[in-house]
């Protein structure tokens, strides 16, 4: 007896990957970049995913460049969107032994929420180690069902 062959639908993901300057300017770079990246995936400007992407992509290039800095070394910005399932942002940088985790912070507190705030915007995120050096922070947007 053989059993039916169920076939899935074919998906092509999309990637954009670039590396910028460990500097505020790098990261507003990879910000306006992603952001451009996104309305070519016909996910506009201004709209609630483009916004979302746009706040999570700033929140992990500014922590690559404040805490994952390496004078000389650039930090990497990947998507990966896969259309209708997922969108994944990969922010990559240099320093291994700086790990970001999320730290309760006071209501006069001028900064620390930062991965509050990517907890709470990705379906999921995590921080990976790199090969040969480094690490890569990961958020995850899932789409549809």
């Amino acid at each position: 007896m053989t059993s039916p062959v169920t076939r899935e639908p074919a998906v092509t993901v999309r990637v954009f990957t670039q590396r910028f300057s460990s500097t505020p300017r790098g990261a507003r770079l990879a910000r306006r970049l992603a952001l451009h990246q996104l309305d070519r995936w016909h996910l506009p400007y201004d709209s609630e995913t483009s916004d979302t992407v746009g706040l999570l992509v700033a929140e992990l290039a500014a922590n690559a460049v404040t805490h994952g800095r390496v004078p000389g070394r650039d930090f990497e910005l990947t998507l990966a969107y896969a259309p209708g399932l997922r969108l994944r942002i990969d922010v990559s940088d240099t320093r291994s032994e700086r790990r970001p985790t999320p730290v309760a912070v006071g209501p006069l507190d001028e900064g620390g929420r930062g991965l509050l705030l990517v907890e709470a915007l990705a379906s999921r995120w995590a921080v990976l180690d790199r090969v040969p050096v480094g690490k890569t922070v990961r958020a995850e947007l899932d789409f549809g069902s």
